[in-house]
């Protein structure tokens, strides 16, 4: 089956784009072209701003009850959950990631997300009426309006799941652009939002690089821009909303502390950082690269990660059995390379891993999974965010100690503590500044809020917290 394309999803029909512009999705594991589809132009982004602004402004989706949307989504979901499968080959093949991830996380969770968000919105305050000081107040949440919604490429699916539903939910109107390398997973959710009975210029689908995002931005069409990425873009999206007083959320970046108490389980710790460091092949906002383990028990947590991470199998992320795949893309691929000389060159130690394929692959943008020991938290591989699947093990003297070097890091979205005294693990997570974090696990619950500290991000995703991102309050006094 051919994943070429070429038309955009505007206003809900699926239109030719203003140019001949292309963007060419390339397989990270072979290399070569998997589809072509066109690339958004600014006058592709005026079209489906346009549309979403008319379909907010005089159309039915922000005057049907909530119970009408929760409906149509309700059916939208329904249809998801029928090809997810089908979704999880398409991400594997467009970026890289390991299909048993895709299986996993990639496709199942933006499911469970849609799920989450309509019970939620079953039981959201929509209207209430308020005893005030001098009367009855009707407090309403009313949607934000028209939202721009831009995802990375890593959970293509994911990070739109949680900006287009509780859009949806609340009323508003959506222009989603992909990342070019991720742009085929949105042609199956548009076929599935129009068959679900989404109206048309509900949800506009325009992928293209940066500079047309930059102008989805800062359209004066757009009241809201919702962003998952690196904080450096971030701040860039962040003052261009200030500028215009647009609502903005933003989650970024993150250098998360996986803190290893010597009471812990040492081979259950293992295998669950199996996960939470090296999830996506490292391709994760939240991984947790930077172990932390105490002098004491240091060598064993070193020796028992290398053994761990040794045997994961590296390959073709098509191959059931790979848990490691490529990088998205060369650039990807020489980013990370470049942090595992700049490990060696400040003096961190390989204990694994290293610069160079990985053995039996001669083609792909691989990079081998690396273990650095001896590293201090003022290096730069334990301070900045390498986004591919390099751990770095730092010592600590005692808890006090761990939670400082948690703590000291720019960013705050995520971590975990691993040990055998759950009440202990408790009272590290209260003390470490991050806006998520697991004891002895680490995952997201949909029902509750996830975002981070400082430059983590601004706002909260999923749970009514999320949700309540794509509203305005308003206040209404009865005589």
């Amino acid at each position: 089956m051919s994943l070429d394309q070429s038309t955009l999803f505007i206003d809900g029909e699926w239109a030719a784009p203003a140019t001949s512009d292309t963007i060419r999705v390339v397989s990270p594991h072979s290399e070569q072209v998997v589809a072509t589809v066109p690339e958004g132009s600014k006058a592709d982004i005026d079209a489906a701003v346009a549309a979403a602004r008319r379909a907010f402004d005089s159309g039915p989706w922000p005057r049907m009850t909530p119970e009408e949307r929760i409906d149509v989504v309700q059916n939208f979901s329904n249809l998801y959950a029928g090809k997810m499968g089908d979704m999880a080959e398409i991400i594997s093949t467009e970026m890289g990631s390991p299909l048993s991830f895709s299986n996993l996380a990639q496709a199942p969770a933006p499911w469970m997300q849609i799920e989450a968000f309509l019970t939620i919105a079953r039981s959201f305050p929509w209207e209430e009426t308020r005893a005030g000081s001098l009367g009855e107040v009707i407090v309403r949440h009313e949607p934000v309006g028209v939202v721009a919604a831009i995802p990375p490429w890593n959970v293509p699916q994911f990070t739109i799941m949680s900006k287009l539903i509780p859009a949806l939910l609340a009323g508003c109107t959506i222009v989603i652009k992909p990342a070019p390398e991720t742009p085929l997973d949105t042609y199956l959710m548009a076929d599935l939002l129009q068959e679900a009975g989404v109206p048309a210029g509900v949800v506009n689908i325009v992928a293209a690089g940066r500079e047309v995002g930059e102008h989805l931005v800062a359209h004066p069409g757009i009241d809201k821009v919702a962003f998952t990425g690196s904080t450096a873009a971030g701040r860039k999206i962040g003052a261009v909303c200030g500028e215009q007083l647009k609502r903005v959320s933003l989650e970024l970046g993150g250098k998360s502390a996986a803190i290893v108490l010597d009471d812990a389980d040492l081979a259950a710790t293992v295998e669950g950082l199996k996960f939470t460091a090296l999830m996506n092949s490292g391709q994760a906002c939240v991984a947790q690269t930077r172990i932390l383990a105490s002098r004491a028990n240091y060598d064993n947590v070193v020796d028992a990660l290398a053994a761990g991470v040794g045997a994961m199998q590296v390959g073709d992320p098509l191959d059931p059995a790979t848990e490691i795949g490529p990088m998205v893309a060369q650039r990807q691929q020489e980013r990370v390379e470049k942090y595992i000389a700049l490990g060696q060159e400040e003096g961190a130690r390989v204990v694994l891993g290293g610069n160079g394929m990985p053995d039996g692959l001669s083609s792909g943008w691989y990079v081998r999974p690396t273990i650095f020991a001896d590293v201090d938290n003022g290096m730069r591989i334990a301070q900045e965010e390498i986004f591919g699947p390099v751990l770095s093990v730092i010592a600590f003297d005692d808890v006090d100690d761990a939670v400082r070097i948690a703590n000291d890091s720019e960013y705050g979205l995520a971590g975990t503590v691993w040990t055998g005294d759950v009440e202990a693990g408790l009272d590290v997570a209260r003390r470490v500044r991050a806006g998520t974090y697991g004891v002895n696990t680490y995952t997201m619950d949909f029902a509750a809020p996830f975002g981070g500290f400082k430059n983590s991000g601004v706002g909260r995703e999923f749970g009514p917290e999320g949700l309540a991102q794509y509203t305005e309050l308003k206040s209404i006094y009865k005589p």
